[in-house]
C-alpha cells in the first residue's frame, strides 16, 4: 500500500548517468589512442540532461597533431660577437675565443723596439760595460703577449712603441 510520492524515487533505469567516469577514462591513462565516447541517451543534438533537467555538452576527446618532419626546415646557428678587447701590460678577463671559456690572460714578456732603443741609447751615453742590456731585465720596457692558461693560445699583444 505504499505509493511512491514525490520524495520517493522510482523503481526503474534512469536517464541519469549513475557515477561520473573515472580519471583513467577521461584523461585515458595507459591507453595509446583515446576511445571514443560511449553513446549517451538523450535526444541526438549531443546535448545530455543532468540531474536538473538542464542540458550539458558531453566531455569530449582530442588527439593532438603529430608535427610532420619539413624537408625545408632552416637551420638557424646563433652567431655571438665579442667586443674588441684592449690588451695592455696586465692580464685581462676575457672569453677565450679558441676554448670559449671564461678566463684571465697569463703574460709573457718579450723584448720589443723600446727594449732595443732603451738600449741603445745607454750605449751611446757610455754605458758599454754591460749596464746598456738592463732594459731587458725591466717588464716596463717590454711588449706583452696574453695566453690563455687552458688551451695556451695566443690571445693578443700589447707593443710599447
Amino acid at each position: 500500500m505504499s505509493v511512491p510520492g514525490p520524495y520517493q524515487a522510482a523503481a526503474g533505469p534512469s536517464s541519469v548517468p549513475s557515477a561520473p567516469p573515472s580519471y583513467e577514462e577521461t584523461v585515458a591513462v595507459n591507453n595509446y589512442y583515446p576511445t571514443p565516447p560511449a553513446p549517451v541517451p538523450g535526444p541526438t543534438t549531443g546535448l545530455m540532461t543532468g540531474p536538473d533537467g538542464k542540458g550539458m555538452n558531453p566531455p569530449s576527446y582530442y588527439t593532438q597533431p603529430v608535427p610532420v618532419p619539413n624537408a625545408n626546415a632552416i637551420a638557424v646557428q646563433t652567431v655571438y660577437v665579442q667586443q674588441p678587447v684592449s690588451f695592455f701590460d696586465h692580464p685581462v678577463q676575457m672569453c677565450c675565443p679558441s676554448c670559449n671559456k671564461m678566463i684571465v690572460t697569463q703574460l709573457s714578456y718579450n723584448a720589443g723596439a723600446l727594449t732595443w732603443l732603451s738600449c741603445g741609447s745607454l750605449c751611446l751615453l757610455g754605458c758599454i760595460a754591460g749596464c746598456c742590456f738592463i732594459p731587458f731585465c725591466v717588464d716596463a720596457l717590454q711588449d706583452v703577449d696574453h695566453y690563455c692558461p687552458n688551451c695556451k693560445a695566443l690571445l693578443g699583444t700589447y707593443k710599447r712603441l
